[in-house]
């Protein structure tokens, strides 16, 4: 009985772990219990079966839950669950194209740094060179580079 008992706990952290690892990954409740299971039945192997069988257990234990690893790292169910999909859109940036240095407009948010202007009626996210920008500010395009257009404040 005592065996069965040891037995199940190990089989119980295993797949306790192999949940931890690879369904629900991060601390959680599994974790927990994986490691729970693992100590109990480690525990009640030393106390209930002597010093031998608790190495024995504790081997066995180690062995069990690097095997099932390498086991399920083997096995195909991860590239079942994998995603696979590439990602092949792009930004649309016409209306960034349409836009050059020396446009006007006016700030629509707040530019903390970064914020949405309508330059020549076109809504874009500007980025402000003159640190915080109120919303209503008239600004002019200064700079643009790398498809981020840089304003600054309008001088009256």
């Amino acid at each position: 009985m005592d065996i069965l008992i040891i037995t199940v706990l190990i089989i119980a952290a295993v797949i306790l772990f192999l949940v931890e690892l690879f369904v629900i990954p991060g601390i959680s409740v599994a974790g927990f219990l994986a490691g729970g299971c693992m100590i109990f039945a480690n525990y009640y192997a030393f106390a209930y079966l002597g010093t031998t069988g608790g190495f024995i257990t504790l081997t066995i234990s180690a062995i069990a839950c690097i095997g099932s690893v390498i086991l399920f790292m083997r096995s195909k169910t991860l590239d079942k669950i994998a995603l696979n999909k590439n990602i092949t859109s792009k930004v649309d940036r016409t209306v960034e194209e349409k836009i050059k240095v020396g446009d006007t407009g006016v700030a629509i948010t707040r530019l903390a740094l970064i914020g949405n202007a309508d330059i020549d009626g076109n809504i874009v996210e500007v980025k402000s060179m003159d640190g915080f920008l109120n919303e209503k500010t008239p600004i002019v395009v200064n700079r643009i580079s790398n498809g981020v257009i840089m304003v600054e404040q309008k001088k009256h």
